[in-house]
């Protein structure tokens, strides 16, 4: 069995869509494929990769209630390929969004349940999760805490002589904590991804991240304000000279 894994996130690395992407492929089995899709250029790739695949996972953010641009032109050339070339996959969706609520991704659903349809491939459901940005604030948590505990494990050692069992655990409790708030996420990732073991369907289901919402505004001001400051200033350089053609890239 193959399963080819569509990272349909505009960003070039570090993006929501990828990780859960990677994240749902540790429960997959058999033969596994993620591809990146950014451009036009990359639709041969991907198209040559789906003639002998049995599932293709498609790891999308929602955009304007819907399909990002750019994914729409490869979804017309999907359909033409599907039809000439009478494929027969299982398509699965992995929606996420800057909400807090994961069924704010039901339009997104809608279109690639009608796009499974018109290329006469199966669909079998998808996963809508709210607040897709915290994993990657997950996964920033969790690599600073490991580089701390690294680094207190040294200076123990240094100043002891002898490595203190306690700060592993410590950090094993520090990571439980940051894992429940996507634990929901989790549950219902290894359960779309038993549903792609046994070529099932899935159904149509939506989680989010384990955080209250004021507390995930709250969270998320914090994030966006952090990455702007690395991305052209307080205002991501809304207001700082542009090159001709240039676009500001939505964060995910």
């Amino acid at each position: 069995m193959k399963t080819l894994f569509i990272d349909c996130s505009p960003k070039k690395r570090l993006s929501a869509s990828g990780f859960i992407a990677t994240m749902t492929g540790i429960f997959v089995f058999g033969k596994k494929k993620k591809l990146k899709l950014r451009t036009r250029a990359d639709h041969e790739n991907i198209l040559n990769e789906i003639r002998d695949a049995d599932n293709v996972v498609f790891a999308m953010p929602l955009y304007v209630d819907g399909v990002p641009s750019h994914v729409l032109p490869f979804l017309k050339e999907m359909e033409e390929f599907c039809k000439d070339n009478d494929i027969k996959i299982n398509v699965y969706v992995i929606a996420n969004n800057g909400f807090i609520e994961g069924k704010q991704n039901e339009p997104l659903m809608q279109i690639m349940e009608n796009f499974c349809i018109r290329s006469n491939i199966t669909w079998c459901g998808g996963l809508g999760i709210g607040g897709g940005v915290m994993m990657n604030v997950m996964r920033i948590m969790i690599v600073v805490v490991f580089a701390l505990t690294v680094l207190n494990l040294i200076t123990t050692a240094i100043n002891q002589g002898v490595f203190d069992t306690g700060v592993a655990v410590g950090f094993a409790k520090d990571v439980a904590e940051i894992l429940v708030l996507g634990c929901g996420i989790i549950i219902f990732d290894i359960w779309l991804a038993t549903c792609i073991n046994k070529r099932k369907g899935f159904g149509k289901h939506y989680t989010r991240i384990m955080l209250p919402s004021f507390l995930f505004i709250l969270a998320a001001d914090i994030f966006f304000t952090i990455i702007s400051l690395f991305k052209g200033g307080v205002f991501r350089g809304w207001f700082s000279r542009k090159k001709p053609g240039e676009q500001i890239c939505v964060q995910e």
